[in-house]
């Protein structure tokens, strides 16, 4: 068979293959687009997630919103071709304008229940994170590169609740690529993660007026951190306004404390704290504001939309939950997005505060798999 692409004329080759053939052969290699957009007003947040699973051959797609106290989720899945650009599943599309600045969403909903046409334009460079690397025994589970770009939104979404144009309204987007766990359950003899299995994860991308900062950790059930990242970025008014020198600054010695929701493992805020590269100490102050975003509405933790499992050659779905109804026991609605105003000494801010704790925690104060916030 025929791999041969338009992208292999460019030398941009990595491994001893076609471009479209993943250089790892491991079943779970995945290349991810993320973005979300927030509302200043309080009113909104939205999300997009699109997953391309080369040695599953599959690739699906999600988009939803959390606006007038429900959640609205449009679902695709299908066969994953060779055809790379523009990126299509079912009803949805994503078009890369210019690479590193604009991308175009289209999902033309056939029911018209829910729909959209957007474009990301980013206002900061594309920052490049840490590898999470993560082992049971003698397997890598999880090896995997992101980098994360702040921008902002224009466009329109149509909703069975209204229509919104989120003009100027704030947004992060992020690629990742790589392996880790995805599609359904592995068969053989239960991993040694599973004597007693958990996730810690925290990130919270903040736009200020004319800077932004990013911090991300993953840590173990102890509070050990496994990963942990914070920097400071300028933010411009367009990408042609980045100078050929761009300062990333480094913040060092990190720390991190999450309020919960009592009864719940739903963030109230948080507070970052660090060491800037001129020595002034960085203290960062996050208070959760407006609706609270569902991450299930994206794919993750979902019974029937997990991200990479084979639904058949095509397949699309669309489901609508009340918030007022969310049982904050189902660890499936654990992985949220909300929207934070945020202060950084004089400065303030706007952005999202993503969390992610399943199974015990000692510094959250969380016991087992389920329990909530004391």
């Amino acid at each position: 068979m025929n791999y041969i692409t338009p992208f292999d004329d460019y030398p941009i080759h990595q491994a001893i293959e076609p471009v479209t053939i993943p250089g790892p052969s491991d079943r779970n290699f995945y290349d991810r687009y993320f973005f979300n957009g927030l509302d200043p007003e309080n009113e909104y947040i939205f999300e997009i997630g699109i997953g391309l699973y080369p040695n599953r051959h599959v690739i699906d797609a999600h988009f939803s919103i959390s606006y007038k106290g429900q959640q609205y989720s449009f679902h695709a899945s299908q066969r994953l071709d060779q055809d790379r650009v523009p990126i299509k599943v079912g009803p949805m599309t994503l078009t890369i304008d210019e690479p590193m600045n604009k991308l175009t969403f289209i999902l033309k909903d056939p029911d018209n229940k829910l729909s959209c046409n957007l474009q990301f334009s980013a206002n900061s460079v594309a920052h490049q994170e840490p590898r999470s690397v993560l082992t049971e025994g003698t397997r890598t589970i999880m090896n995997t590169i992101r980098f994360t770009q702040l921008g902002k939104w224009t466009g329109e979404i149509k909703t069975e609740a209204g229509t919104i144009n989120p003009d100027a309204i704030y947004g992060t987007r992020d690629r990742s690529w790589g392996v880790r766990p995805v599609g359904e359950q592995e068969g053989g003899a239960p991993g040694m993660l599973n004597e007693e299995p958990g996730v810690y994860w925290c990130w919270a991308p903040i736009h200020f007026n004319d800077f932004c900062t990013q911090f991300g950790t993953f840590e173990d059930r102890d509070g050990n951190t496994t990963q942990i990242s914070a920097h400071k970025l300028p933010l411009y008014k367009d990408m042609s306004s980045v100078p050929e020198e761009i300062a990333v600054e480094t913040i060092h010695s990190l720390n991190h404390s999450v309020n919960w929701q009592k009864g719940t493992r739903w963030s109230t805020g948080a507070k970052i704290s660090g060491v800037l590269e001129n020595k002034e100490k960085f203290d960062l102050e996050l208070e959760t504001i407006g609706p609270i975003f569902y991450c299930k509405g994206i794919g993750y933790q979902h019974d029937e939309w997990k991200h990479g499992i084979w639904k058949g050659e095509t397949a699309t779905g669309y489901e609508v939950w009340d918030l007022s109804e969310i049982d904050p026991a189902d660890y499936t609605f654990f992985h949220t997005h909300q929207i934070v105003k945020a202060k950084l000494g004089s400065d303030k801010g706007f952005g999202m505060l993503e969390n992610l704790v399943v199974g015990r925690h000692d510094p959250s104060g969380f016991e087992d798999f389920f329990d909530g916030a004391k």
